[in-house]
């Protein structure tokens, strides 16, 4: 499996958590800084982001792959938008969360959101 990490980097804990809960190897990891221009318009730096990860329109589409993605919430957003488009349905994302009363703050994986999961479930509730 082939993480995007458009975050913090990734601790060796944190990988090992994401194999146990996806039962899956972590093949790569590709750290993808996410610094934006606030005063830029985000759609043109979500494609700059998505491209950053140098994949080709067939891996997009058959790789195995979770996205951490950036802490921005409208970077965020905009980067799924485009993700979407680029694999042709949602990509799962991993949420990390702070573990409690660790010193110097630390974070573990909280969950992996199945976001086509989640879209799939909504559409459902379509008139």
């Amino acid at each position: 499996m082939l993480i995007l990490n458009y975050s913090h980097p990734l601790t060796p804990d944190q990988l090992a958590q994401l194999e146990g809960l996806t039962g899956v190897a972590v093949e790569a990891v590709r750290e993808l800084p996410a610094q934006l221009d606030l005063e830029a318009p985000f759609a043109p730096q979500a494609v700059a982001l998505a491209d950053a990860a140098q994949l080709t329109p067939e891996q997009w589409q058959t790789t195995p792959l979770l996205l951490v993605p950036p802490a921005l919430n409208f970077a965020a957003v905009a980067l799924l938008a485009e993700l979407h488009g680029r694999m042709g349905y949602f990509p799962p994302v991993v949420r990390l969360r702070p573990v409690a009363g660790a010193l110097p703050p630390r974070y573990e994986v909280a969950e992996i959101i199945n976001l086509q999961a989640v879209r799939d479930t909504a559409r459902k509730k379509r008139g």
